[in-house]
């Protein structure tokens, strides 16, 4: 007779496995189509079953003899031939509106499951069920082993030869077992009542006052110098006190992690020998990456892995940092039809996935070769269920949406209308997190930047060509020798100031949303870091294996004369500015800035921009720096950086959610209308022609308000110092530049005085000689400048960084001046009265903060 399987505990309406009180477990699993469904426990032979003495035993000669039984009984055992392992299949309950379930009379903590299930073969139009194939459950909170590149892994029958899998995808059923060739789902008992008594209680961050700082688990700690080998690459690493001391002196605010979730290889990556570092290639929702564990704890199976990423963001929490996860619900591992099939096309491809017009094949709008099909409802379900799991149960404070635009697509085009997005919105739990949006997809119409609605938060693609654009293409282009360079168009003063002012243009469209809506960036994972931005004009993606044919081929980016790495003072200098000018807008400009992990210290990918596929030293951050010298570029540019952090939080002018300014159609409003207001290096206000002048390269925005601080950001990118007026209706102070990591920086002189004088305080010669000499400059006049290193540009002197002198070999005289002294208590000693304006040298290619 067998095993008389008890009725659930529970009612079945969510998919998962949930423990009971009797020491068993109710398993509940979804599939639409299936017309039969197994649930499968894996058992070592070391030890006794559980079920052994209940269950029809199988004989052991053959792979294929379990699959007429397992049809015929309610509960067969059988050993898997070439493993040490038991499999007890139970045949399940339904379905129940597309529920499948069965309540198991013993269940443990480290249970290794999963999930057959028969059906109609019928891969031309969409149904693909065979039985060989063990499937992971795709609510399983845990997961161990890997699919390996083996013809019982895939659906259809097929071979490989030369590591390339030879078959056809629409072609007969396979008939090999898959088991012990895919990944197998671990049972995590989750019935602890005080599992969160003594948690840290979540910083909340508010919108405006957040700086976001993405990351790779692995690659920010595997060459950390500071941490015990075993440590490194690993959720422990993260949590490390003295990884978070770096971070807590960065002074950023939300650690946003590249996705988490257990990932999987693509098939074409596979079949090259490659994985996907990047993690963009989900094999689970509710489980962690495993391999990012300690080893320790890998060995110690899922619930020790899923317990260090629970320590991790603990410590995150305790440290003051939000926790933001990257996730990818627009495709998954298992990629077009000729892929594995591991979890979701063995249970119901039809509903998983979008079908095309064209039967039999896949909707592919990520270029992953799949689509999640988020018009149907329980796919939408499941999304909500996997968040609120990290959530709740993880701790994490906010999602960023891979892709997102997929995610929100009916009858083929995007709606910010979607039921996806309702249901994010319309969760208690969900909708009050933070939300973002990658707002585009490779589909049709797949560019929707700013066209996601409240609560949701989108990166701003728009701030990050016009900002790379304005700080580095064109400023190389002003400084090339060849006419040719020149040619190229420019970014105008409107566009500069649009984003600055957080781009009211793209998120002020609908009621509610404010500046933050912007995640402001100049680089993330995928692209350029910020070094290789300024230091190649092409991608070098050789090492991917396609020929340099993949990522992006137009990065605004500029090389600055030398392609790659180099060792001419003059190229290094001129690009280390550019760098700290995109770094100053990013944080100077309204909205959300987010930054790449390492380009506060110039980390290098060696010129490729899209090292999605590389685990190594090419993407691993390199911090051979961190005990050298406490002048080294990399300790100046980082200290720099958290400096303006530091400032910006401490002005309130950031701290709200209003737009500084809305357009017109000619450009920005009036001043009388406006928290903004701008001069051009005169002290004149723009005409309308000039908001649309791209030969305007200098300018001055200051914000203010009746009860605040007056901040005044001055931007000059041009080849030589300026002199700019600045209103001298307060007290200007400098607070930042980008030219203080070349020991330079703007400074106030009377208009009185001579300014074509050829001087140098006795105080700094001694210095700037030295470091001329450092760099084997021919007159020794001079440091390298951030405009130097191309022929035919025009060269000045520059301030070592705390002197009271500032030489202009080009606009003359220099004047003794302290650099905090107000800019009133100046003007009234040289007899200047400020009522036309006070004025200022700023240094060429910069980008500074003042306020009064």
């Amino acid at each position: 007779m067998g095993m008389q399987l008890q009725k659930l505990h529970r009612y079945a309406t969510r998919p998962g496995l949930f423990f009971t009180q009797d020491g068993g477990a109710d398993i509940i699993v979804r599939s639409e189509t299936a017309e039969a469904m197994w649930l499968s426990v894996l058992e070592p032979l070391d030890g006794p079953s559980e079920f052994y003495l209940d269950a029809i035993r199988l004989p052991d000669d053959s792979a294929a003899a379990f699959v007429e039984p397992m049809m015929e009984h309610r509960v067969v055992t059988r050993r898997v031939p070439g493993y040490a392992m038991r499999e007890t299949l139970f045949r399940m309950d339904g379905p129940n509106y597309g529920l499948w379930y069965v309540h198991l009379p013993k269940a443990w903590d480290g249970m290794m499951y999963g999930f057959r299930a028969n059906g109609v073969w019928d891969p031309r139009h969409g149904l693909m069920f065979n039985p060989y194939k063990f499937l992971i459950d795709p609510y399983g909170k845990g997961i161990e082993g890997t699919a390996q590149l083996d013809p019982a892994a895939f659906a259809y029958e097929c071979e490989i030869r030369d590591g390339r899998v030879v078959g056809d995808c629409y072609g007969r059923m396979s008939t090999l077992d898959s088991l012990g060739k895919v990944p197998y789902s671990v049972a995590i008992d989750d019935r602890d009542v005080t599992k969160h008594d003594r948690d840290p209680v979540h910083p909340h961050v508010q919108w405006r006052k957040t700086v976001i700082y993405e990351l790779h688990v692995k690659g920010f700690t595997a060459r950390a110098p500071w941490l015990a080998p075993e440590l490194r690459g690993t959720y422990a690493g993260l949590a490390h006190p003295k990884t978070l001391s770096y971070l807590q002196e960065l002074g950023v605010t939300s650690i946003e992690l590249m996705p988490i979730h257990a990932k999987q290889p693509e098939l074409f990556l596979q079949q090259q020998g490659k994985r996907n570092y990047w993690g963009y290639s989900t094999l689970n929702y509710f489980s962690p990456e495993p391999s990012y564990a300690t080893k320790k704890a890998q060995q110690q199976g899922a619930t020790a892995v899923r317990q260090e990423v629970i320590d991790m963001v603990k410590a995150l929490h305790q440290a003051g940092f939000e926790v933001i996860m990257d996730v990818v619900f627009n495709h998954t591992c298992e990629g077009g039809n000729e892929g594995m099939t591991v979890s979701w096309r063995g249970l119901d491809n039809l509903s998983t996935y979008r079908q095309s017009a064209h039967p039999g094949h896949l909707e592919d709008t990520t270029g992953c070769g799949n689509t999640l099909d988020f018009t149907d409802t329980h796919n939408v379900m499941f999304a909500v269920d996997s968040l609120s799991y990290w959530a709740k149960r993880i701790g994490i404070d906010g999602f960023r949406f891979d892709l997102a635009v997929s995610t929100a697509r009916l009858n083929g085009s995007f709606t910010p209308y979607h039921p996806f997005l309702y249901a994010l919105r319309s969760d208690q739990l969900l909708g009050n997190l933070k939300l973002i949006m990658e707002p585009w997809d490779v589909g049709p119409d797949g560019w929707r930047t700013g066209q996601f609605l409240t609560p949701f938060s989108e990166w701003n693609d728009r701030f990050r060509d016009t900002a790379r654009s304005f700080w580095v293409t064109d400023v190389a282009a002003r400084l090339a020798p060849h006419a040719s360079m020149k040619a190229k168009p420019m970014v105008s003063m409107q566009e500069i100031a649009t984003r600055l002012c957080g781009s009211a243009d793209v998120f002020a469209t609908n009621p509610g949303r404010g500046a933050s809506s912007s995640i402001n960036f100049v680089t993330a994972h995928d692209g350029f870091t910020l070094a290789d931005l300024v230091s190649y004009e092409r991608k070098h993606n050789e090492a991917n294996g396609e020929q340099n044919r993949d990522g992006a081929s137009h990065n605004h980016s500029a090389n600055f004369g030398v392609e790659g790495p180099s060792n001419n003072a003059l190229v290094l200098n001129v690009r280390e500015r550019a760098a700290m000018n995109l770094l100053g807008m990013l944080m100077l400009s309204l909205g959300t800035p987010m930054m790449l992990a390492g380009d506060e210290f110039g980390n290098s990918q060696q010129g490729n921009n899209n090292a999605y596929c590389l685990d190594d030293e090419t993407t691993w951050l390199d911090w051979s720096w961190i005990h050298g010298p406490d002048d080294s570029p990399e300790r100046r540019r980082m200290r720099s950086l958290a400096d303006l952090i530091a400032l910006r939080k401490t002005l309130d002018i950031y701290h709200h959610e209003d737009f500084f300014t809305r357009l017109t159609q000619l450009g920005l409003k009036k001043r009388t209308k406006s928290r903004v207001e701008w001069f051009l290096p005169d002290g004149s206000t723009p005409r309308d022609t000039d908001w649309h002048s791209d030969a305007i390269h200098a300018f001055t925005m200051r914000l203010a308000s009746g009860h605040e601080r007056s901040v005044a950001i001055v931007v000059n990118s041009g080849a030589d110092d300026l002199d700019m007026v600045l209103p001298a209706d307060c007290e200007w102070r400098m607070l930042w530049s980008s030219a203080q990591v070349h020991d330079d920086a703007p400074f106030l002189y009377s208009r009185g005085t001579d300014a074509n004088q050829d001087a140098q305080d006795v105080e700094d010669a001694q210095d700037i000689e030295d470091r001329a000499a450092t760099v084997n400059l021919k007159d020794g006049k001079r440091p390298p400048m951030a405009h130097d290193g191309l022929e035919g540009v025009e060269t000045r002197n520059m301030k070592p960084q705390g002197a009271k002198e500032v030489a202009s070999a080009n606009h003359g005289a220099t004047r003794e001046r302290d650099m905090d002294q107000p800019a009133a208590e100046l003007a009234n000693r040289s007899g200047n009265d400020g009522s036309d304006g006070m004025v200022w040298r700023i240094p060429a290619n910069s980008i500074s903060l003042l306020a009064s």
